[in-house]
């Protein structure tokens, strides 16, 4: 993209031109000269913009989903937003974490690999002392898990993953599943130290107690879907019709459905006083003459006009005209 000067900057250049401070002829050379930018290899670009962009559409569904899940569960005030989605060695993002932390480490079918959520202790240990009937605190000091601790947090995350598969629902269906919980990070080594991952950061606020969960997707895991990272792929994939067979089956379901007909002989309006002396014998006059026909209704919306009858014994209305949309009742 070529810079705009203002009207300033083009007035010094031409004053300094002009004062023979600076040369044209210099100036077209350095025009020419090849420019040259340094790559570092440790940090290999695998994800463009575009996917990053998506990875942050995704999460951002990711972390309202989260939010109401952990609201329900915890019963207080949550709040998760996504803060930051960068790309780093996965080295790196091991380097940046607590030598004591929550290492949620999984698979998502038909993904193939695997994939960390790490919860910072304070986050952590706030849910688990909420669980356990407290306030949602953190402790002044973090120690290693219980066993009791342990299946307690295994639970909640795997849980949470369902929360992944919904977000992930309009690229791919995946199927997280929880495989361990660790809490040292230098015994998780799922990709090699140089492999660039996605690091998806989520700032999370339960009651006052603030931190921070990401989820590092490595690039090798999700490189077979990565076209469908691009907006060109979501702008396509949301014109997609329906299959053949997904509305046959839609229709089929439909057509099995329940309503509920009622015939309606007609109304009328009696007191409180009349309500509570009725007795057997006693005769309600209707607001509707016997030659009208009765309104037949699905639900509470008139459909029908019929006839009153018998078939083998048993009640019965013949349709005797179809009321259309907007249409008035000609009885009433």
């Amino acid at each position: 993209m070529v810079d705009v000067l203002s009207q300033s900057e083009i007035d010094a250049l031409l004053a300094a031109l002009s004062s023979g401070e600076m040369d044209a002829d210099e100036l077209k050379k350095e025009e020419t000269q090849k420019k040259v930018r340094a790559y570092d290899f440790k940090r290999a670009v695998r994800f463009s913009k575009d996917h990053i962009r998506s990875l942050t559409r995704i999460h951002e569904n990711f972390a309202r989903y989260l939010t109401t899940y952990f609201s329900a569960q915890l019963r207080t005030f949550v709040q998760i937003n996504v803060v930051q989605v960068e790309q780093l060695p996965y080295d790196e993002f091991i380097r940046s974490i607590p030598k004591m932390t929550i290492l949620n480490i999984f698979e998502a079918e038909p993904l193939e690999g695997r994939m960390v959520l790490e919860v910072h202790p304070n986050v952590a240990f706030a849910m688990l002392d909420r669980l356990l009937g407290g306030a949602g605190t953190t402790p002044t000091k973090i120690s290693a898990l219980t066993e009791i601790e342990t299946i307690v947090m295994e639970r909640i995350f795997s849980r949470a993953f369902d929360s992944l598969q919904e977000a992930w629902k309009t690229v791919v269906d995946i199927q997280p599943r929880l495989e361990a919980l660790e809490t040292n990070p230098q015994f998780m080594q799922i990709v090699s130290p140089n492999e660039t991952i996605a690091l998806i950061s989520l700032s999370t606020k339960i009651g006052d107690t603030t931190g921070m969960i990401n989820l590092c997707i490595p690039h090798v895991v999700i490189e077979p879907i990565m076209p469908r990272l691009s907006v060109h792929h979501w702008f396509v994939s949301q014109k997609k019709t329906r299959a053949p067979e997904e509305v046959d089956a839609l229709q089929s379901r439909l057509e099995k459905a329940k309503l509920p007909i009622i015939a309606e002989l007609g109304t009328s309006q009696i007191s409180i006083h009349e309500f509570l002396n009725l007795s057997v014998g006693d005769v309600i006059p209707l607001h509707k003459p016997v030659e009208d026909s009765l309104q037949v209704k699905i639900g509470e919306k008139l459909k029908y006009l019929g006839n009153p009858g018998s078939v083998k014994g048993k009640m019965a209305v013949q349709i005797t005209h179809i009321v259309q949309e907007g249409e008035v009742d000609h009885d009433e």
